[in-house]
């Protein structure tokens, strides 16, 4: 028979072994077929405060030095990384700016640490389309350059982009669709135009 000690330590150690670094308090009692809630939430707390763990916000937890890009799409879900984010690193946009940005089903901003988080609120039929998002091992969910491209053009309607040249303008006509936006339609054309 294992002493709670005992079992408390094999929490953080089944935390630990899991290439995830973000998890949910959901995420946490299925890893651990645990079902009351209410104690793990007293373990889990314990931990945070031992500095084993953290809690970057309500309800979520995470090892030390966990990935910024998976917090990101836990906080909100169904969310994914895009925006200018993701066109900053494509090359797309040259302006730097440390903030990672979303899609979601609302619109926030949120600090944690030094890191701020920014979600924009798109359609929930665009949302749940998961063409052109790449979902990574890690649950990561990123935006391909295209995708991000038509959400930021959506959301965005007079942008100015640095350079369009990483884009496959097929990928970006395929997905121009799920949008169901003329003016989308007349802005993406206006642009290749003009390349």
């Amino acid at each position: 028979m294992f002493s709670s000690r005992e079992i408390e330590k094999d929490i953080v150690l089944a935390i630990y072994r899991e290439s995830r670094t973000v998890f949910r308090l959901n995420d946490i009692a299925m890893l651990m077929n645990e079902s009351d809630f209410q104690s793990l939430n007293k373990k889990l707390n314990y931990y945070v405060r031992t500095g084993k763990l953290h809690n970057p916000r309500k309800g979520i937890y995470a090892k030390p030095g966990y990935n910024p890009e998976e917090l990101a799409c836990t906080i909100f879900t169904p969310s994914y990384i895009s925006l200018q984010y993701v066109l900053q690193k494509t090359g797309i946009v040259f302006q730097y700016d440390s903030r990672i940005t979303s899609v979601s089903y609302l619109s926030r901003v949120i600090e944690i640490g030094n890191q701020q988080f920014v979600y924009r609120k798109i359609k929930g039929s665009t949302i749940v389309n998961t063409m052109g998002i790449i979902r990574q091992k890690n649950h990561i969910n990123i935006a391909s350059a295209e995708r991000a491209f038509l959400d930021f053009l959506y959301l965005e309607k007079d942008y100015h982009f640095d350079n369009l040249n990483p884009l496959n303008k097929e990928l970006v006509y395929e997905l121009l669709p799920l949008y169901q936006s003329k003016a989308l339609r007349l802005g993406v054309k206006k642009l290749f135009q003009n390349d």
